[in-house]
């Protein structure tokens, strides 16, 4: 397998420490990555560096061997990120918030209709039901869905995208147990509905959830701003997966 995205010696100044402090890890083509560790570990501050929208004080972000942020914007769209928070944009309807991510692959005079009016709804409808949508929700306000509603039309937007990289932030987090494997399953590439156009070489999924690192291929485990665990999920031990969250007590 070949290195999708690498991260040297990166370092990120808190106000009262180190977020992250000389991390170095790689994500291979193929792989699927669970991120764990205690609040304020700094899983959110790496996915933000990995994904460009933070800048490190020090180290150097890879995406196929050269450097982020000197790739040109088009191509950075290349990592899709799944946000805690969602970034929905609230004055939007669900169709022209999942068409936001397809602008990294359309001109400016696209955006600006799709402003007016959301365009290629055919597009839309296809990610919205694979999101696990009703179809007649995609010209709603996002302010009149409810919690897990707006989280299935990030997860819709992020389709829209076609990344080749998926950075996932707590999506677990807010969704009814029986829903959870559901939309596991769609981020690892295992589901049966073909969401996305394009499947995604590697996945990077930050969770709470310790008892799904069965369903990923490696897990990467951050304390106090450093990798601590860096493994193949079937030799991560329950022992390690304790001492990992126990050092935040």
């Amino acid at each position: 397998m070949s290195t999708l995205l690498e991260l040297r010696d990166v370092c990120l100044r808190g106000r009262q420490d180190q977020r992250l402090d000389h991390v170095s890890l790689s994500v291979c083509t193929g792989e699927t990555v669970a991120l764990l560790g205690p609040s304020g570990a700094g899983k959110s501050s790496l996915l933000a560096v990995a994904n460009g929208s933070l800048k490190p004080e020090s180290g150097e972000v890879l995406l196929h061997g050269s450097p982020l942020r000197q790739r040109p914007r088009h191509e950075r769209r290349r990592i899709g990120t799944l946000w805690q928070e969602l970034r929905l944009v609230e004055e939007l309807t669900v169709a022209q918030n999942i068409n936001s991510g397809a602008l990294g692959r359309r001109s400016l005079l696209w955006a600006l209709v799709n402003l007016l009016w959301p365009l290629e709804q055919r597009s839309c409808l296809r990610c919205l039901q694979q999101a696990g949508l009703e179809t007649n929700l995609i010209n709603r306000s996002v302010t009149s869905l409810s919690g897990g509603q707006r989280q299935r039309v990030a997860l819709a937007r992020l389709f829209r995208q076609r990344p080749e990289l998926v950075l996932a932030d707590e999506p677990l987090s807010s969704l009814d147990p029986a829903l959870v494997d559901e939309l596991l399953s769609t981020l690892l590439r295992s589901s049966p509905l073909d969401a996305f156009d394009t499947l995604p070489s590697a996945t990077v999924i930050c969770l709470h959830r310790p008892d799904l690192i069965d369903r990923f291929d490696r897990v990467i485990g951050l304390r106090k701003g450093q990798v601590v665990i860096d493994a193949p999920s079937h030799q991560v031990s329950d022992q390690e997966l304790q001492a990992l969250y126990a050092s935040a007590q």
